[in-house]
């Protein structure tokens, strides 16, 4: 049986990897875990952070019974056993499917010998577009593929389709009827509302406490269900400003009835929110013609840079690689590398510190070194192993076993002696030939 691995895409779209952070601002549990796969609902009462990452939740002091994260599932619903021509076990898989989290399970068929299989066929009319569905290579030594099915986005449909599922896709090897029945459910929606706490003590015993968040009866409102609107207190102006003498909604709403109503840009991405229109998410700093370098998410006026970024424009890469000298040290261990630049200390330049035209050359810099260390001669005889210990020396029979060898001359007997310098992270390495070559005969 020989089956070719067979990839169906049936939409390319932006994955996931592409989608910026969570939205922190989210204003329910189902429109934080559909900004990315990654991001989690923290339903604790008076949490200061609803919708991040699980590692940043946890910092916060959300607990894990409070968080909702799903990550789908795969449930075999059938899988007879069968003595037909062509068996496939399972027959048919349930799989509930999060945005940017795939799922995979093992699809066994077994042919009888004079009915080969030459590849697999699959049947996905009725499915929607945002799908893909890898089905891979035989498993050595079993007839075993792998189907791996993902979903690249939560759909946006109208009214009259389906936006969650559930849909059918067939996959039928060719040449024959019998089909594996995938069903398909996306995890687009918060099911943490089953929780759900009727005349909450949260919520001012005036709504119900659902994914942690206050759901009010009318005509109460509020993030804790403590205004009726149909008191005879009435709220005026003084309830649309940040403080005494501030300005009407932050200059960016109108003041109804003592609440907010943030105006709208002509650009539907951008937007103004908070209690008095006082934040924006564009209003922040701009770094190579990109808000916050397009390296991060601009909140309440503020750059939120995703990871390896920083600053507050998020410029600054934290990435090394591009200050890393030939000798495999940041900036040559002559500088500091700052977003990704290398600041030399003078009167070291350059890309990664490795230029200095006043300094000594390798050789002549180490060769006081190099003698005493080799030959017990030399300025530094008396103090080699005050000065000169930094040296990691080996030493070799003539100069031929020497890379590009340095040659300097013993003021003691005026012989030449060969030696090479190497900088590695680990230390200064140098390579002495023993054999000295003596002019004057000595």
């Amino acid at each position: 049986m020989v089956l070719k691995p067979l990839l169906v895409c049936l939409l390319l779209l932006p994955s996931w990897a592409e989608v910026q952070s969570c939205l922190t601002s989210a204003s329910n549990c189902s429109e934080c875990i559909r900004s990315g796969p990654q991001c989690a609902w923290c339903t604790a009462p008076h949490s200061k952070l609803r919708c991040h990452t699980v590692k940043e939740l946890r910092k916060a002091g959300c607990l894990a019974h409070h968080m909702w994260n799903p990550q789908g599932n795969v449930q075999v619903t059938k899988n007879d056993s069968s003595t037909e021509t062509l068996h496939l076990q399972p027959q048919e898989v349930s799989l509930r499917l999060r945005p940017g989290v795939s799922q995979s399970f093992p699809l066994s068929i077994t042919m009888a010998r004079d009915h080969p299989i030459t590849e697999l066929h699959m049947d996905t009319s009725p499915m929607p577009a945002g799908f893909n569905i890898t089905i891979g290579s035989i498993i050595h030594g079993h007839m075993l593929v792998e189907v791996n099915v993902g979903a690249t986005l939560c759909l946006h449909l109208n009214q009259k389709q389906n936006r969650t599922g559930p849909w059918s896709v067939h996959i039928t090897p060719k040449g024959f009827t019998q089909s594996v029945k995938l069903v398909i459910n996306l995890e687009c929606d918060c099911d943490c509302a089953g929780n759900r706490e009727e005349n909450s003590p949260t919520c001012s015993s005036h709504g119900a406490l659902a994914c942690g968040s206050c759901e009010c009866y009318s005509p109460y409102t509020g993030q804790q269900c403590q205004i009726d609107m149909e008191s005879t207190f009435s709220r005026d102006e003084k309830f649309c400003r940040s403080g005494p003498n501030a300005p009407l909604c932050s200059g960016r709403g109108t003041c109804d009835g003592g609440f907010c109503v943030c105006n709208r840009r002509d650009n539907p991405e951008e937007r103004y929110s908070g209690e008095f229109c006082q934040c924006s998410n564009f209003d922040c700093p701009y770094h190579n013609n990109r808000i916050c370098g397009g390296h991060g998410k601009c909140e309440c006026g503020r750059c939120v840079c995703n990871k390896d970024w920083t600053d507050e424009d998020c410029g600054c890469s934290m990435n090394t690689t591009s200050c890393m000298a030939s000798n495999q040290q940041l900036c040559n261990g002559r500088g500091t590398c700052q977003c990704g630049i290398c600041v030399c200390n003078p009167p070291h330049m350059g890309h990664t510190c490795e230029i200095c035209p006043t300094c000594l050359g390798l050789c002549p810099q180490h060769a006081n070194c190099v003698e005493c260390r080799a030959f017990g001669t030399g300025p530094k005889k008396d103090r080699c192993d005050d000065e000169c210990s930094y040296l990691i020396l080996t030493k070799v029979q003539s100069k031929e076993d020497i890379s590009v060898p340095c040659k300097m001359m013993s003021r003691e007997d005026y012989c030449f002696f060969y030696y090479s310098i190497s900088y590695t992270p680990s230390g200064t390495y140098s390579t002495v030939a023993s054999d000295k070559e003596c002019p004057l005969g000595k």
